[in-house]
């Protein structure tokens, strides 16, 4: 502390940390106090559009799973449209079931893509 009451090590005179320029911020130390290398994931043209078409079939499939659904009960509320109501219930299930075969489809395209060695390196969520 400086004798007006400041601390001194928050005045801002300090360089930065070796390895580091002005204005970024310090690097991830490991528990020994070494700086970790910056993470880089490597992903070509191909895989990044296989990841973008099957995360949109995805997301176009879990809409269609609601509308099934919410057409079915709307359709739960009158008698005359009670029939087709269980048919939207029918696919809305068969949507259901479309979602992991459009899971297992692209774990298929990737490995086709990546050769045998894929599966041990996929450690993303899944959508």
């Amino acid at each position: 502390m400086s004798e007006d009451g400041s601390d001194e090590s928050r005045s801002g005179s300090e360089g930065p940390a070796p390895g580091q320029e002005s204005g970024q911020r310090p690097r991830p130390r490991t528990r020994h106090g070494e700086s970790k290398p910056p993470l880089t994931i490597r992903m070509g043209h191909a895989e990044i559009q296989i990841r973008q078409r099957y995360a949109l079939a995805s997301i176009a499939n879990d809409i269609l799973v609601a509308v099934w659904f919410l057409a079915g009960s709307v359709m739960f509320f009158y008698p005359g449209t009670q029939q087709a109501g269980t048919w939207c219930f029918v696919l809305g299930s068969v949507e259901l079931l479309v979602r992991p075969l459009i899971r297992l489809s692209r774990q298929f395209h990737l490995l086709r893509l990546h050769g045998g060695d894929y599966a041990a390196q996929e450690t993303s969520q899944d959508f």
